[in-house]
């Protein structure tokens, strides 16, 4: 019968000596209060009613919603709402009891740790106009980190990442802005506007340039072959004259005969192609006389010009 409560009473004891550490957690132990060990993952041994777990630690990620104020230099109320990721810095002996005896308990280093953020974040803010708060995401960030880095590292912590989830205004601030998107997007689209309508009317003055162009050469050139035609007209009717000369010549009939004929012809055109409009010449012996004269000359000088060619 002792023999069996013995062996209960080892059994019983060694369960006592033995400790288990889950994975990605180490045990703090104490004798007396005092720091002694760290029990690692896996199955551990320790004095009974002697050493004490004081505390166990995960050196896992940990993360936390934050939601906050802060104030701009311009007076502005900015609502920021942030997820930060932080762990335990390391599994050394160093950064474990500074972990475990920093802070009398976890809820202490949570406030300590969100509070520090806060002011991060705030004293940042307030160097800065509202209008340039949200173009300084990144920036509030590596402030944030800059400023923690050192003050978590004395902790046994290290934050990894902080994200900044959204960043909101007063009501008043968010109408007010926009107000000033909405302006602005008109100022744009009223610039667009007036610029498509300044390219419009230039393409349609230069449209209408190139067709001035194209008629003045269409007219130049109609201009050049009408004196073309007309040149080509009194060539050949100095060439007939001549030759109607040098036939008469040849046969001894006086030129009279055909001035006569040329100058009836001309009365018969002006009168078929006059469309109505009145056409005075003077029929008299003298005029007749005198015009019979002029022709004949003009003849005379063809014949002349034709001879020398």
């Amino acid at each position: 019968m002792i023999g069996y409560s013995f062996l209960v009473t080892l059994i019983v004891l060694i369960l006592f000596c033995l400790v288990t550490v889950q994975q990605g957690t180490v045990a703090v132990i104490t004798i007396f209060g005092k720091y002694r060990r760290v029990l690692r993952p896996g199955l551990n041994f320790r004095i009974p009613f002697l050493e004490k777990i004081f505390r166990r630690i995960s050196y896992q990620n940990r993360s936390i919603e934050l939601k906050f104020q802060a104030i701009t230099q311009d007076q502005a109320n900015v609502n920021f709402s942030a997820m930060m990721l932080y762990s335990v810095l390391n599994q050394e002996t160093e950064t474990i009891k500074n972990v475990a005896f920093k802070f009398v308990d976890q809820q202490s280093f949570m406030q300590a740790l969100v509070r520090s953020v806060e002011g991060a974040v705030r004293a940042f803010v307030a160097t800065k106009k509202q209008s340039e708060i949200l173009l300084l995401r990144t920036e509030i960030i590596l402030h944030v980190k800059e400023q923690l880095d050192a003050q978590l590292d004395s902790w046994g912590y290290h934050l990894i990442d902080i994200q900044i989830n959204d960043i909101t205004f007063d009501e008043a601030i968010m109408r007010s802005m926009a107000q000033v998107v909405a302006s602005n997007n008109l100022k744009a689209a009223a610039e667009n506007e007036g610029q498509a309508l300044l390219i419009t009317k230039t393409k349609g003055a230069e449209a209408e340039g190139n067709a001035i162009k194209i008629s003045a050469e269409a007219e130049r050139q109609a201009a050049q072959l009408r004196g073309q035609g007309v040149a080509l007209f009194r060539e050949e009717v100095a060439k007939g004259m001549a030759q109607a000369a040098r036939e008469m010549e040849s046969v001894n009939l006086d030129a009279s005969f055909i001035l006569f004929s040329m100058w009836t012809d001309a009365i018969k055109h002006f009168a078929e192609n006059g469309k109505g409009n009145t056409i005075f010449l003077d029929g008299s012996n003298d005029n007749l006389q005198r015009t019979m004269q002029q022709m004949q000359s003009i003849m005379t000088m063809d014949t002349a010009s034709g001879n020398k060619k």
